[in-house]
């Protein structure tokens, strides 16, 4: 039998919240976000209903391409936030015990360690991790239908981006050697 969160997820599924409704709702509050925070419009208290009406509009907009063309792409979404939770979730306990051992309190040693060159490595260790994601995920056939997903097979892919992400754990890890060496002399 069925349980009860399976039913209403089905329900939920069958009328399409995951497949327009959801992601709807988080486009329109990341893009309603966004115009708050650069104040385009000028000091955000006073242009509450101009940032949400172009939040919506935008989010329709965004989400229209989907329907319009009739691209599903209801299991690719579910998969990509699923794995981005994963891999948040690996590095929040990552962090946890790594904070268990230090004398220091840990953001004091991620303010100490991650400034520069670090800071910059770290980034681009998460757009890789984004784009892996996005690949994994089968997000890449929706952002490029039929370039290269058609060319070059997903696994020899993916096999590129953990080369590539096992070559930048390699140099930052070569970086923080050179610059504790640094510090010593």
């Amino acid at each position: 039998m069925a349980s009860p969160f399976e039913i209403v997820i089905g329900r939920l599924r069958d009328i399409g919240a995951f497949q327009f409704l959801f992601p709807f709702i988080l486009t329109a509050a990341i893009f309603y976000g966004l115009l708050r925070r650069s104040q385009i419009f000028g000091p955000p208290e006073r242009n509450v209903a101009v940032n949400a009406v172009v939040a919506l509009v935008a989010a329709f907009m965004v989400w229209a391409y989907p329907v319009l063309l009739g691209v599903n792409i209801e299991k690719q979404l579910a998969q990509f936030f699923f794995s981005g939770v994963v891999v948040l979730l690996t590095v929040m306990v990552g962090l946890l015990v790594s904070g268990m051992f230090l004398k220091k309190s840990l953001g004091e040693v991620i303010e100490e360690k991650f400034k520069g060159n670090m800071f910059v490595s770290l980034l681009i260790l998460g757009g890789l991790l984004t784009i892996g994601i996005v690949i994994s995920s089968g997000l890449l056939d929706v952002f490029f239908p039929q370039t290269v997903v058609g060319v070059i097979p997903q696994d020899v892919i993916l096999t590129i981006i953990v080369v590539v992400l096992l070559a930048v754990t390699v140099l930052g890890i070569a970086a923080l050697g050179m610059s504790g060496e640094e510090k010593k002399s």
